[in-house]
Formats: structure tokens, C-alpha cells, sequence
């Protein structure tokens, strides 16, 4: 538990200011985030002798941030670059003789798009007008949906959510972030509206609440079937107490992208 509190006080002096500054230093703590996830991914498939590309799956994470942090018009154009570079570099592996070059190919898109271009949505979230105030209460509804999903799951759960995947998560811990994420939502906007001046109602917060409580929890199962396939428990051992990076934004990249057309479409 020391180590776990040790190491959520370092990423909170690194991603607090950043957060509150945007800009430069954000997509720095995103791309770093992003990039290591990345890696992670990379190396859980190569435990199951699958061998995506590592330098393309990095490094395609990591242009399409850049893309669409800096340049969004290029973005469609970067991710397409990728695809195509994939396919070239994965045929070539094929006629090296690597049999499984086309699912090679598969997984280093698969990486690429989800953690690049899903995960850009954590950029786009804190771009918007007020988006330090839209990410506080998107990511901070996920936060409490899932702490409140685990402190309760963890106390009173008995009937599980997803046996094979998750055999820790329960019906009980899911409905209780669920109940706690809405009222957490609600809260968050009645603080932030207050606090930072954004522009949102008390029911509107709680929509939100109650779209990063049901659905994020998908992105945290979705990490589960990658690394039960695997036979890995966590993404990596780099951060003390809480596994890999991969294991930290799992719920996030959902709850950006969902919140994202959320507070953009029917919100704003």
C-alpha cells in the first residue's frame, strides 16, 4: 500500500500541473503515457509469440498525438500512412517467413488505433473551450465510478460481473460505481460550474456521471481479455502498486472519446 501511495503522488506532481497548464507540458504527460502503454501492448503479444512491430506501434501512437494535437487537419492522413507502413512492413516480414505476419499486421493496428487514435481523445477533451473543466469532470466521474466499484465490489460483491475476464469484479462493485459515478457527475458539475465558471447544469453532469459509469468499465474488461490471453495480471511492474501504464488508462481512453462527443453533441 506504501509503494502504491508513493507512486500516485509522483504521477499526481507530474500530471496535476500539466493538467491545470495544458498545452506542451499535457501532451508530453499524454504522449508518455500513451507511448509506454504502447510498449506494454507490444510486449504482452509478443508473451503469445505474436511479434506486432514495436517502432510502428510507438511510434504510430505517438504521431497520430502529435497529429492531432498540432496539425488535426493531417490526422486522417497520418493514421492512413501508418496503415499503409504496417501492411508493407508485415508482407515483408511474411516473405522472410513469418506465417503469422498477417496477424502481426492485425495487432500493430489494432495497437495504433486504439491507444493512438482513441487516445488522442484525452487531447481533444482538455482543447475544448473550458477543457480543464470538461476532462475534471469526465475523467472524474471514471475516477469515482471506479473506486467506488472496487471499495464496494471488493467489501460486499458475491455475484461476479465477468468470471473469466475479471474474476474480482461483481455485479454489486459495477452498480455502486454506476450509483456513485451519476452522483459523483452531478457533484463535479455543480463544483466546477461554481469553481471554473463551466457552462453546465446539475442534470447535465449527471447524464455524463452516468455515461463514464456504465461504459469505461468495458475498457478495463477489454484490457483483462488482452492480458488473459497472455496469461500476464498486470500490464507491466513500472509503476509500483498499480502495474503498467496500460492498467491506468484503460477506463480513460473511454470515458475521453465517450465524454468527448458527449459534451460536444448534447451538452454544449
Amino acid at each position: 500500500m506504501l509503494k502504491r501511495v508513493l507512486a500516485a503522488l509522483v504521477l499526481a506532481a507530474f500530471g496535476i500541473p500539466a493538467i491545470i497548464f495544458g498545452g506542451v507540458p499535457y501532451f508530453i504527460v499524454i504522449a508518455v503515457f500513451l507511448g509506454m502503454a504502447a510498449w506494454e501492448y507490444v510486449r504482452i503479444f509478443h508473451a503469445v509469440n505474436l511479434a506486432p512491430s514495436m517502432p510502428l506501434t510507438v511510434g504510430g501512437v505517438l504521431l497520430l498525438l502529435a497529429a492531432r494535437a498540432f496539425l488535426p487537419d493531417l490526422g486522417a492522413a497520418a493514421l492512413s500512412m501508418v496503415v499503409l507502413l504496417a501492411m508493407t512492413f508485415h508482407l515483408l516480414a511474411y516473405e522472410r517467413g513469418r506465417d503469422q505476419a498477417a496477424t502481426d499486421f492485425a495487432v500493430t493496428l489494432g495497437g495504433v488505433v486504439y491507444l493512438g487514435w482513441i487516445g488522442a481523445y484525452m487531447l481533444d477533451l482538455r482543447g475544448l473551450n473550458g477543457g480543464l473543466w470538461w476532462l475534471l469532470l469526465t475523467l472524474g466521474s471514471v475516477w469515482i465510478a471506479d473506486s467506488m466499484a472496487y471499495f464496494v465490489g471488493s467489501r460486499f460483491g458475491r455475484h461476479k460481473l465477468c468470471p473469466r475476464l475479471s474474476p474480482k469484479k461483481s455485479w454489486e462493485g459495477y452498480w455502486a460505481g454506476v450509483l456513485f459515478g451519476t452522483l459523483g457527475g452531478i457533484s463535479l458539475a455543480l463544483l466546477w460550474h461554481r469553481v471554473g465558471g463551466l457552462n453546465v447544469l446539475w442534470w447535465q453532469g449527471g447524464v455524463l456521471g452516468l455515461v463514464m459509469s456504465i461504459f469505461p468499465t468495458l475498457g478495463d474488461l477489454g484490457e483483462s481479455m488482452i492480458k488473459r490471453q497472455a496469461g500476464v495480471k498486470d500490464s507491466s511492474n513500472i509503476i509500483p502498486g498499480h502495474g503498467g501504464f496500460l492498467d491506468r488508462i484503460d477506463s480513460w481512453l473511454w470515458g475521453a472519446m465517450l465524454g468527448y462527443y458527449l459534451i460536444v453533441w448534447f451538452i454544449r
